[in-house]
C-alpha cells in the first residue's frame, strides 16, 4: 500500500480510518535545490513506518497541494521528526516557500470512482 498508482496518480490505500497530511504551498521563483529535494522527500517518506501513500499537484503559477497518507498520528509525529524532513521543512520556510498551510486530518469516509 505504499505506492502511487502510476496510470492515475491516485494513492492506493486501505480502508478507512487512516490519516492524511494536507500541505499546500505557494513556490518562491527559481528551482534552488527543491526538485531534488522533493524527489528525496518522497522516496524518504515512502520508506517510513505508517506511510500509506501520496498524491501531489503543482500548477504552472507555483501553487500545489501535496497529500501524504498515514496511517495514525504516531506515524505522522515519527515522519515529523526525521531529521532529514526537518533540514527541508527549514530550507521550505527560508527559501522554496511564499506561503504554505499544513493541515492533519482523520479520513472517516472514502468512495471513489476507478476506470
Amino acid at each position: 500500500m505504499n505506492s502511487l498508482n502510476s496510470s492515475t496518480n491516485f494513492a492506493r490505500l486501505p480502508e478507512p480510518p487512516y490519516y492524511a497530511v494536507i500541505f499546500s504551498s505557494q513556490r518562491t521563483d527559481g528551482d534552488k535545490g527543491y526538485a531534488a529535494m522533493a524527489d528525496r522527500m518522497a522516496e524518504l517518506a515512502s520508506q517510513q513506518p505508517g506511510y500509506l501513500g501520496a498524491e501531489s499537484v503543482r500548477d504552472a503559477q507555483g501553487f500545489g497541494i501535496t497529500v501524504l497518507y498515514w496511517q495514525s498520528e504516531e506515524a505522522i509525529r515519527h515522519w515529523k521528526q526525521n531529521t532529514e524532513h526537518q533540514l527541508a521543512r527549514e530550507q521550505g520556510r527560508t527559501g522554496w516557500y511564499a506561503h504554505f498551510e499544513l493541515r492533519i486530518a482523520k479520513v472517516e469516509r472514502a468512495y471513489g470512482k476507478a476506470p
